[in-house]
């Protein structure tokens, strides 16, 4: 009875396919063997080694050039690795100790450069072509030299591939996928995951994200016209797309960064590109200062004013005993009162006291006298007893602001205009007090209604080269150059010159510690990231654009202490090119094929035309996504910049080629030459594979840093006049 209820015997079957086990290992091999040659640091493994040991060490840190995703997949690779974050990674070429894994290190992006290549064969599928254009298109990234070099080593280029890649294959196997399969949602949602992990490595890696939605918008217009389908359906599946395609991507990218702030918590040298109050929310740094100082500021309190502006070194309002020059080198004549500057450094001389105009005293009352919104103050600097002061008197370096200084009564018929209003921009309530490190404050010019700004211009010698500062009538409303941020704070409780002296050159330690939300840390470093933008200094191996297409540039990522051995990104020329000329080929096609349907000739079938076209807007438009950008972009560009476009070039070679083969000659008009064209066709793309892969062999040399060349081999390697080979000669 048993044996009748299971239908005996079981029998289980699968497909293998050959063909994609074959490519996977042989990319697995070109990738990960002999990993950890060179055991030493390669490239821009000195860029991306100390994020990672940041991370080892809990340490913050902000990096422009793209989310942190990326970098914590590096260091979760260092981290299975046992690397405790003790390696400075100081230069190229430095020798990795013993201590660190190497392997480990590398790991991750070499699994990610090796699963692409069977990523491409069945993205290849997916856009409806053979199994023989899929090898092909897995061969030409099998056989590519600069994958494999960009993969074999700690750096993110094939990270972002493989996630791209993965996200259009998740897309199009949901949409090839029988409408009445609920299963099909499973590779909506990884699609959906992967978007979000592709603009969570990189920030270019958003051309390639809305180039889907951009797919996936077009195939859900021509759903919404199927009238075959229910409108609850149509409904139902739209919701779909849009949660999985656009509503988890989002939640993801805001996630990467929830991770990366939570296990980020310890102060670091970045700390000074944020605002105070994100720096006190760390451990150490400028949260030791500000920890357990009064939140509320009073009359009578001791501060110093941080500019928000001041990036990407911070500077606080500041004061000396030094006049402004009697006139300025242009013959302009100035008040010749005490210099206000703001300076870019720790210092007593930037301490002020919050001062009531209608008392004397400079301490504070028990209970303290807050001070709120709307209320007028005089400040007075703690070492020179100058009030804060401005005039009609144009500012030295922005003359068209009006100067702002540390008021002297010369007896020259210019009284004091020293009453700022405090005008608290982020506030909740009209009432609302001025906080330490939390209020971002305008110091509103009572008698012009200036605003206290710093313009960020440095002074001449005269003023030691510390920035302007000026009072502004003509200021934009949401300018960040307007506010001031209280960092540190205490009680002044010396009413005395000497005594407060005494007092400002003292520590303001107390243990108590001050959060701020998880939302205000995300929004600001967003703002930071794509603002604060690092100094930009010429590469010797940086490249334009242009260069790329025909591979004029090469770099030079490592070279032998002692020997001629020696790793190159140099892609595979005879591939390069093929990729170039599908690119020509298939818009000269797309030409073609468009004046002729337009006048009435269609050529192939309806469903081969909606093919070709899917293969354009994948492949075509994701090599323009991934290109056209650095055109217009003002940095330091490198030819690996160049990958993720070649890929798609990969994948539309052999689909180009099979279009052709099968549609292009079959109907050509001399039906009696067709089968020997197709032959003629066969023949060369084996040849040309056969060039690509000698031509692989010929550059493993500078791909994988061995065998050792004689100088006169790796003259022969020299391709290009414009290519920079190394070598000593001997």
């Amino acid at each position: 009875q048993l044996g009748e209820m299971l239908q005996l015997p079981l029998v289980v079957t699968a497909q293998v396919d050959l063909l994609l086990v074959l490519v996977s290992l042989l990319a697995f091999w070109t990738r990960l063997s002999h990993l950890s040659y060179p055991n030493a640091v390669v490239f821009d493994e000195v860029y991306y080694g100390q994020f990672v040991s940041l991370y080892m060490k809990r340490v913050f840190f902000i990096d422009d050039s793209g989310p942190p995703l990326g970098h914590m997949i590096l260091a979760f690779g260092a981290y299975l690795g046992g690397f405790d974050g003790n390696f400075v990674w100081n230069r190229i070429g430095a020798e990795y100790p013993t201590t660190v894994n190497v392997w480990s290190l590398r790991l991750l992006p070499a699994l990610c450069g090796a699963l692409c290549v069977p990523l491409v064969y069945l993205l290849t599928l997916e856009l409806k072509f053979s199994h023989l254009s899929a090898l092909g298109a897995a061969v030409l990234l099998l056989l590519e030299n600069s994958l494999i070099v960009q993969s074999r080593f700690m750096l993110l280029e094939s990270v972002l591939i493989f996630f791209v890649l993965l996200a259009f294959f998740s897309y199009l196997r949901f949409h090839n996928a029988p409408s009445s399969s609920w299963s099909r949602y499973i590779w909506l949602i990884l699609s959906g995951v992967s978007c979000g992990a592709v603009v969570g490595v990189k920030y270019m890696g958003l051309f390639s994200y809305l180039l889907l939605l951009v797919v996936a918008s077009l195939h859900t217009w021509k759903l919404i016209g199927d009238k075959t389908i229910s409108h609850r359906n149509v409904c139902v599946q739209c919701v779909h797309r849009v949660l999985c395609l656009v509503v988890v991507p989002v939640l993801l990218y805001v996630f990467w960064f929830y991770v990366h702030l939570s296990f980020l918590n310890r102060s670091g040298p970045h700390d000074q590109l944020m605002s105070s109050a994100f720096q006190a929310s760390l451990q150490g740094g400028l949260s030791r200062i500000t920890r357990g100082q009064p939140l509320e500021v009073a009359y009578g309190s001791q501060v110093t004013l941080r500019s928000s502006v001041s990036q990407p070194i911070p500077c606080w309002l500041h004061s000396h005993k030094v006049n402004y020059p009697i006139r300025y080198d242009n013959g302009r004549g100035s008040s010749h009162q005490q210099q206000v500057t703001c300076y870019p450094f720790k210092d007593v001389n930037n301490w002020w006291i919050i001062k009531d105009p209608g008392r004397q005293q400079l301490v504070v009352d028990t209970p303290p006298r807050p001070v709120r919104h709307g209320d007028v103050i005089q400040l007075v600097h703690g070492m020179t007893s100058r009030f804060l002061n401005s005039h009609d008197v144009a500012a030295p370096m922005s003359p068209h602001t009006q100067e702002v200084s540390g008021y002297i009564d010369f007896n020259v018929s210019m009284p004091a205009q020293n009453l700022w209003r405090v005008d608290i921009s982020n506030r909740e309530a009209e009432s609302e007090v001025w906080k330490t490190i939390l209020s971002e404050v305008r110091l509103v010019h009572v008698n012009t209604s200036a605003v206290l700004k710093l313009s960020g211009v440095p002074l001449p010698d005269w003023g030691f080269r510390q920035l302007e500062v000026v009072a502004d009538k003509l200021f934009k409303a949401h300018s960040s150059s307007l506010e001031w941020t209280v960092e540190e704070h205490r009680y002044g409780t010396s009413q005395e010159q000497k005594e407060r002296e005494a007092e400002l050159h003292s520590p303001t330690h107390i243990d108590v510690d001050r959060k701020i939300s998880f939302w205000a840390k995300f929004v600001e470093l967003q703002w930071k990231m794509l603002t604060v933008k690092q100094e930009e200094s010429e590469h010797k191996y940086s490249s334009s654009p242009l260069e790329w297409i025909t591979m004029e540039t090469n770099i030079a990522y490592w070279l032998h202490s002692s020997t001629n051995a020696q790793i190159h990104l140099i892609g595979n020329p005879v591939s390069w090119g093929v990729g170039n000329l599908s690119l020509l080929a298939y818009q000269l096609l797309a030409v073609v094929y468009l004046l002729r349907r337009r006048r009435g000739l269609k050529d192939v079938p309806d469903g081969v035309w909606d093919q070709f076209v899917c293969l354009g807007c994948v492949c075509v438009g994701g090599w323009l996504v991934n290109f056209v950008p650095f055109l217009l972009m003002d940095k330091t560009l490198f030819l690996y910049h160049y990958l993720p476009a070649l890929c798609y070039l990969y994948l539309l070679s052999p689909a180009l080629l099979e279009h052709a083969h099968t549609h292009l000659l079959r109907y050509a008009h001399q039906l009696q030459h067709s089968l020997t064209h197709q032959r003629a066709l066969c023949v060369g793309a084996l040849a040309v594979l056969l060039s690509i892969f000698l031509t692989y062999r010929t550059f493993c040399p500078l791909t994988y840093g061995s065998p050792e060349l004689s100088a006169h081999q790796l003259q022969g390697l020299k391709w290009r006049d414009t290519w920079d080979i190394l070598y000593r000669r001997r």
